[in-house]
């Protein structure tokens, strides 16, 4: 299958990176980028064909990954849609939903939308995906692949669940940051060094997230055996509550939500 790339940026190139880790043949690959950096960089990287127009291109691609910024989109969906004789098409873009993409693609397109997060950079991303009705069971598994070279993959069956998407995975490796930036400066605060502050805020959170991935148990259970009765984590997790940190938290993620679905009416108007 030959796959071809518009745009060359970082989450195009951890992706061609993937496949081709994951023994995909460089020939196949096709990066196209307006940027001379970016096509050097591309082909040096990983051997990969480049570009600087993608029509003539995408007329002999099987798959054709738009990975250009939510506001490139439709004059370059415009401007493949000649070139297209039923390829998939996969978008990367937030926000671009997928029936604006088809009427800009045109009647051929089989239009698959994708919302990876940035750990795809280093192969640990998950990715959500939602199919157009018309695109094939091959195609769905086409696309599953292709976005399982930097990560693990699931299928939503309506599109509006990819904005929750883009909130929780999408947005959520900001949301982790977030945490361990305030871990890091309570450590500092409290008299620890900036390398020792640091270090064991990477650790606690690497440690955590690892034995809820390997421990069936719910996140709240787990809590609560680290909460012992009178101790401190049970005067940390009060002051929490106190703070209502748990509530806006959540209301962080509505937020990340609805403005994803903001994006969606205001990219894809006319």
């Amino acid at each position: 299958m030959n796959i071809l790339f518009i745009g060359g940026g970082n989450m195009a190139a951890a992706i061609i990176g993937g496949l081709v880790a994951k023994g995909r043949a460089p020939s196949s690959l096709h990066a196209v980028d307006v940027l001379p950096e970016a096509r050097a960089h591309l082909q040096q990287q990983f051997g990969i064909r480049t570009s600087a127009d993608g029509k003539a291109a995408a007329a002999s691609a099987d798959c054709v990954v738009l990975a250009v910024k939510p506001q490139q989109m439709r004059e370059v969906a415009t401007a493949l849609a000649p070139a297209l004789k039923g390829q998939l098409v996969i978008s990367i873009a937030a926000g671009i939903r997928s029936g604006d993409l088809a009427r800009w693609l045109g009647p051929a397109a089989q239009v698959v939308r994708a919302m990876p997060n940035t750990p795809a950079l280093v192969a640990a991303g998950i990715t959500g995906l939602y199919a157009m009705p018309g695109v094939s069971s091959t195609q769905r598994r086409d696309a599953e692949n292709i976005l399982a070279a930097v990560g693990s993959t699931f299928w939503v069956d309506k599109e509006i669940q990819l904005d929750a998407v883009t909130a929780v995975s999408g947005s959520g490796p900001a949301y982790v940051f977030y945490f361990i930036e305030a871990l890091e400066q309570a450590g500092r605060e409290l008299g620890l060094s900036p390398e020792i502050a640091r270090q064991s805020a990477l650790a606690t959170f690497a440690g955590a997230v690892k034995l809820a991935t390997t421990d069936t148990t719910d996140p709240a259970t787990l809590r609560a055996r680290v909460t012992s009765k009178g101790g401190t984590t049970e005067r940390a997790v009060a002051a929490l509550d106190e703070a209502e940190v748990k509530a806006a938290f959540i209301r962080a993620v509505r937020a990340a939500a609805e403005r994803a679905a903001e994006m969606g009416d205001d990219l894809g108007r006319n």
